[in-house]
């Protein structure tokens, strides 16, 4: 299996090296005064979103696998970063639990010290993870962390290109990719480093995709508007969850209609159904839903049309008949009065966030 990175690298993994799908995925955050905690916090939110922010948003049924972050260090009193900022930790390193995945994110190593023999608990520590399983990872300089720790030893790895010279002169033993964003490396992938400080939004996307799904990784990129954002956020964007009602006769019209979106005039069809005047019946439906019918079914074939773009290489002149428009441009103007952008402009910007 192989995901394709936002950055348009592909990186390969033969295995999950993670618990029972029936359970949580334990993401440890490693806490240390020279790390930054922008990165920490800013992966801990997306972690905490997967499986769950995206039903939230759009109501659609999420089966993705969760994964729960949690910030370890030294100590769990309030650690004053060396770039100004306060982590809190969670866990300590001398508790007793495992984790499916470590990451150390970058570090202020800007004074130019040698980083031998820093990091003394939190080297113990990780090394003790990666013996018990975890897949250990890094973002930016937080590399230095993992190589004074042994574990990029012949290895390829990538790191800032500023501590190029830190890792000829302290590490001769890894294969440094400075040029590359993001480097699997070991058995089973089980190290993964990420290049510069922004690229923990592409280790990110990479480890969802690895440990809870694909499709929720593209959930997450376009809740968090990862990605290229030149066009604005409409590409982003999907269906708002409808508002929650009770009117029994809207919500049986809106079950026939999300599996006969494709038919003809299905507004037409769904004023039939309910019995009621085909006016009364839209102006009930908009009140129970807030959207008025057309827009309703416009918006189900334009999710679908997004669906079969992400995740097959089908014609658009095929997906535009397969989610009801027998003209094709047509369907191709409505999909960017929607999204913002081309359906094949679509297809390129989400399947570079994970495929197989």
């Amino acid at each position: 299996m192989a995901i394709l990175t936002k950055t348009g690298q592909i990186c390969h993994f033969d295995k999950m090296i993670a618990s029972p799908n029936n359970q949580e995925v334990t993401v440890s955050l490693v806490a240390a005064p020279e790390i930054s905690a922008a990165i920490v916090y800013g992966l801990h939110e997306i972690f905490t979103c997967v499986g769950t922010m995206w039903q939230q948003l759009t109501g659609e049924n999420s089966n993705s696998r969760l994964m729960k972050p949690r910030i370890v260090g030294t100590s769990k009193s309030p650690m004053s970063t060396t770039m100004g900022a306060t982590i809190v930790a969670d866990h300590t390193f001398d508790e007793a639990h495992r984790s499916d995945i470590v990451i150390v994110g970058d570090l202020d190593m800007k004074d130019g010290s040698d980083p031998a023999g820093r990091w003394k608990e939190e080297v113990a520590w990780l090394k003790h993870q990666y013996e018990n399983g975890a897949v250990i990872c890094s973002v930016c300089t937080g590399s230095l962390m993992l190589a004074e720790a042994g574990l990029l030893d012949h290895c390829e790895a990538t790191s800032h290109w500023s501590a190029n010279n830190t890792f000829q002169k302290h590490y001769p033993k890894i294969l440094l990719r400075p040029e590359r964003i993001l480097v699997p490396a070991g058995l089973e992938h089980r190290i993964v480093t990420a290049g510069g400080s922004a690229s923990w939004t592409d280790l990110a996307l990479y480890l969802v995709a690895r440990y809870s799904s694909e499709a929720e990784a593209r959930h997450i990129a376009k809740i968090f508007v990862f990605g290229d954002r030149s066009d604005g956020q409409l590409p982003f964007a999907a269906m708002a969850r409808p508002k929650q009602h009770d009117d029994e006769v809207v919500a049986q019209c809106q079950s026939w209609v999300a599996d006969h979106y494709p038919t003809a005039n299905p507004v037409a069809r769904m004023a039939e159904k309910s019995g009621l005047p085909e006016r009364t019946f839209k102006r009930r439906f908009h009140k129970a839903t807030g959207y008025a019918p057309l827009d309703y079914v416009q918006t189900l074939r334009v999710e679908e049309a997004k669906q079969v773009l992400e995740t097959t290489n089908d014609a658009i002149d095929d997906i535009a008949v397969e989610v009801g428009y027998e003209d094709p441009n047509s369907f191709r103007r409505l999909f960017k009065r929607t999204t913002g952008i081309s359906p094949s402009q679509y297809r390129r910007r989400f399947k570079n966030v994970s495929m197989t």
